[in-house]
């Protein structure tokens, strides 16, 4: 899982940049407000299943006496399909991507944050989204920023080697690493069809065209089925969740795969010859958030949640773990030399002008992908 995630794939510079000018010189805020310390409980948290470290949890209890019920998921479709079984019950906080909104529009499934309770001018202001493309019904913002990151191109360091400084999503669907790599289903189409553009096999702009048009979708993605089934044979396996990302990268023979940043970043981290970095292409930037379901029962601890994940410090701690990112300003102070220099690794050079901000997902456009990613999935 910024920005300019419901715009277009381009002019998303300030992605990085507004984080660091918002953060020069800014006081660090205490770990928790007062109001947070008052409170106490539980908190039930559907999130992604990598997001919520010990360093993180472990504090926010110290310090607020809430437990925290987690249950983790791997994809927006899952929060989704949950919600729309319970009717909106269940849960006290989910966590959508920004781009998914025109699912979550009409559903009524959600409803909107105190902003008064929340400290929004501590998140760079390119991130904090909520107002301009979750306020539905102009009754107010439903979704509030949390962590970010990109899908890119992870490697053995062991074992591959790029034709230069940057891989390309081709590489995934490679002869010369047939066998070896992994992605996630309709991502790694997506990538496919990039790579493809780059080697003049796909009109330039394609795969971004098909977002906005119907029938452009249908011809660009009947093209790109075609060829992914031809060459499925060459991806090993397909990953659901950051847990198989990691699996297929130390246990599973992969060389090379399209993941999302985080998993590879901790396995470097923990020392293992595991790489992250953008391909040549550009890597996929999105924007995880927190959003309030109508059957959330602890909206006190919901708003003590929130305060300590827009904390800095404790932000800063948590990305030394997971290997995301913070929109909270400031947390990249409190990442640490690791963190500094996986950023630096997985983002060198022109990487950071050139990431691909997911655009929005409108259902018809959801509805369609689905059945070209079902037909390749069953090939």
């Amino acid at each position: 899982m910024s920005h300019l995630l419901l715009s277009r794939p381009l002019g998303r510079r300030t992605l990085l940049k507004s984080t660091a000018a918002a953060g020069a010189g800014l006081a660090m805020p205490a770990i928790i407000s007062s109001s947070a310390l008052a409170s106490s409980g539980e908190i039930n948290i559907m999130m992604w299943s990598d997001y919520l470290p010990e360093s993180f949890t472990k504090a926010f209890t110290d310090k607020t006496g809430i437990k925290i019920n987690f249950t983790g998921i791997g994809s927006n479709d899952e929060i989704l399909n949950k919600m729309k079984a319970t009717n909106g019950q269940g849960f006290d906080i989910v966590t959508p991507t920004v781009n998914r909104n025109p699912l979550w529009a009409e559903l009524g499934l959600l409803q909107p944050f105190d902003m008064k309770r929340v400290a929004i001018d501590k998140v760079n202001p390119a991130m904090a989204l909520g107002e301009a493309h979750w306020n539905f019904g102009g009754k107010g913002v439903h979704w509030l920023p949390h962590i970010w990151g990109t899908e890119g191109i992870a490697w053995r360091t062991d074992k591959f080697t790029p034709a230069g400084e940057f891989p390309s999503y081709y590489d995934v669907w490679d002869e010369a690493n047939a066998g070896k790599t992994m992605g996630r289903g309709h991502s790694v189409m997506l990538g496919l069809g990039l790579g493809l553009e780059r080697r003049g096999e796909l009109a330039p702009g394609s795969m971004w065209a098909a977002y906005k048009d119907a029938d452009k979708m249908k011809e660009v993605w009947g093209k790109l089925t075609e060829i992914a089934v031809a060459k499925k044979k060459n991806l090993k396996l397909l990953w659901n969740d950051a847990d198989a990302q990691k699996n297929g990268l130390l246990n599973e023979g992969v060389i090379v795969g399209q993941t999302w940043d985080g998993p590879p970043i901790a396995l470097k981290t923990a020392g293992e010859p595991v790489i992250y970095r953008a391909p040549v292409e550009g890597a996929m930037a999105w924007v995880d958030g927190l959003s309030l379901p109508i059957g959330a029962k602890n909206i006190d601890q919901v708003y003590a949640f929130i305060d300590a994940a827009y904390d800095a410090k404790l932000a800063g701690e948590a990305i030394k773990t997971h290997g995301y990112n913070s929109p909270v300003i400031g947390a990249d102070k409190f990442g640490g030399e690791v963190y500094a220099k996986n950023f630096a690794d997985a983002y060198p050079g022109d990487a950071l002008a050139k990431l691909n901000a997911w655009p929005a997902e409108m259902p018809w456009y959801v509805t369609q992908r689905t059945e070209f990613v079902n037909k390749f999935l069953s090939a």
